[in-house]
């Protein structure tokens, strides 16, 4: 078994926080040390040391994006929080209905893991927009830092129980068998989906338009508070006047501190 002394763990630990903002505690020493085992001993490290000199040597960037895959949980599931769907649903969708111009509405899943929350909020516009859904440009962004999990979530294929909590009509109508244990989202679901690599920590958004809503749920859970502030803040600059983002319900903000305005629990509005 690999040993990481406390030196090495703080090298790898300020270098993930700088480049991804993933605050790793003294108390994870641990369970990192077991989840990058099989790196090390598939590559045939020495150690820790020699194991971060390869990752921040590596121009690629794919070691790092193992070493996020392996430390982060990409773990999400199909109306997670689902209080939030039925409020974007009932409150948020026939709000911007009315208010967006051009028929241009645009939705940002960020930190959108193996692809549900994305896929759910695809289904909710093609439920409420019907047939007049044709007219407007409702496409999702979907981004996370792993390459990995978004060429799952491309795929649109989840396990039965995963989808079994889900309306009967979205399953008969948004999926069809694709094995007996699996199913895959119909194309006009998938479609409405655009999955991107997209590092959160990146200091200039690249993004050509504001959105109305942006979802980015547990997923600053792993930063500290001066990093989640100043995400939140680029999230506003981001955000259409009248726009809303949701955060995790433990991710909940300050709201003497925050320039949006509280809205009901992990829900807020720019103004």
């Amino acid at each position: 078994m690999f040993a990481i002394t406390d030196k090495e763990f703080r090298k790898l630990a300020d270098y993930i926080k700088v480049n991804y903002g993933i605050n790793l505690k003294k108390e994870k020493q641990s369970l990192i040390t077991g989840r990058l085992y099989n790196i090390l001993a598939q590559k045939n490290f020495n150690g820790f040391s020699e194991y971060y000199e390869y990752v921040v040597s590596d121009k690629t960037g794919e070691a790092a994006v193992t070493l996020i895959d392996k430390i982060t949980t990409n773990h999400t599931f199909f109306m997670r929080e689902a209080d939030h769907f039925y409020f974007f649903r009932d409150k948020v969708l026939p709000h911007l209905a009315n208010a967006v111009k051009e028929k241009d509405l645009r939705i940002w899943s960020a930190g959108c893991s193996s692809g549900e929350e994305p896929y759910t909020l695809a289904m909710l516009l093609e439920e409420f927009f019907g047939k007049e859904k044709k007219w407007w440009d409702t496409k999702v962004l979907a981004t996370d830092i792993s390459g990995k999990v978004l060429e799952e979530a491309a795929k649109g294929i989840y396990r039965d129980e995963e989808i079994a909590t889900l309306p009967n009509s979205w399953k008969l109508g948004y999926f069809k068998k694709s094995d007996n244990e699996k199913s895959v989202l119909a194309d006009n679901i998938r479609n409405e989906v655009i999955f991107r690599k997209f590092n959160l920590m990146d200091k200039v958004f690249p993004f050509k338009k504001k959105f109305h809503v942006i979802f980015c749920r547990n997923v600053m859970i792993y930063f500290d508070d001066k990093t989640k502030w100043e995400l939140v803040n680029k999230f506003y600059d981001m955000t259409e006047c009248g726009g809303y983002l949701f955060v995790g319900h433990s991710e909940s903000l300050n709201r003497e501190e925050t320039k949006y305005r509280y809205i009901m629990p992990a829900v807020y509005r720019k103004e």
